[in-house]
């Protein structure tokens, strides 16, 4: 239910963002066309000199949305389109696992002494409940060693440490599918940059004559691709990079809270 929502989520933002951005090409179409009039009425009646060039002077005063539309249409929409699909896709497993994990963390140490009072008062019940009405993986694994205090110290042992790693594959999980965007999308945008070249040949051949014009456009729709894929497969490194560190927290937190647990109950039985 939380990766469908996150999916409608940002459909709804893409969207959004796609009428917002029609909207204002429509708007500036009319002052535009205005203004080019006007131009051509005094064009003749005043001819200033024209300043020098400066190569590194932006001519280009549309907001950043509607430059990336630009650019997008120009890689082609076939292999533009997977790219950003694997950037919807991954961003969306990232958020998923991003509340996940947040919701998976718990004050250990306040749990641990809820349950030694429980199991002081030789309530072991009690200590389940607390145990239940718990969110987290280490109140299951608590839990878990709890229905087998019967059993002995040694069985809980086990217990304990099968069912960590049982939370542990949990907290991973997804992970592998963020992996597989990060090593997927450069390979689409090169596979793009491929094509585009063979492309750009093609109509070199039909032509007859190496033109740089010809030559440039070609390279330029052809790497549009590539540079597409490298900025995909690096946003969802940094997300795939923090969810790691998450993990890595949550799992040194299982690993500590086992051992006062089972320290706990050793003590307790004495």
């Amino acid at each position: 239910m939380k990766k469908v929502f996150m999916f409608l989520a940002v459909a709804g933002l893409l969207t959004f963002t796609a009428y917002q951005s029609n909207a204002q090409e429509e708007a500036a179409a009319a002052p535009a066309a205005t203004e080019e009039v006007a131009s051509s009425s005094t064009e003749d009646a005043v001819a200033p000199a024209a300043p020098a060039a400066d190569p590194f002077a932006t001519t280009n005063d549309q907001p950043l949305h509607q430059q990336l539309k630009a650019k997008f249409i120009e890689g082609g929409a076939g292999f533009m389109a997977t790219v950003l699909l694997c950037l919807i896709l991954g961003l969306a497993i990232a958020i998923e696992r991003i509340i996940t994990l947040s919701l998976s963390q718990t004050n250990t140490d306040k749990l641990l002494a809820q349950v030694e009072e429980k199991v002081k008062a030789n309530d072991i019940e009690g200590a389940k409940e607390v145990c239940r009405n718990t969110r987290g993986p280490v109140a299951s694994i608590f839990y878990q060693g709890l229905l087998r205090m019967d059993q002995g110290i040694e069985n809980v042992e086990k217990a304990v440490t099968s069912y960590g790693s049982v939370q542990m594959a949990q907290l991973e999980k997804g992970m592998s599918w963020i992996t597989l965007f990060i090593a997927v999308a450069p390979m689409l945008g090169f596979m793009g940059t491929v094509i585009g070249m063979i492309q750009a040949f093609d109509a070199i051949e039909i032509a007859g004559d190496i033109s740089p014009n010809l030559v440039a456009g070609g390279m330029k729709v052809a790497l549009i691709t590539t540079v597409g894929g490298l900025v995909v497969a690096i946003v969802l490194q940094f997300f795939y990079n923090y969810l790691i560190s998450k993990v890595d927290t949550i799992v040194a937190q299982m690993e500590d809270a086992s051992i006062s647990f089972v320290d706990l109950l050793v003590k307790n039985q004495k």
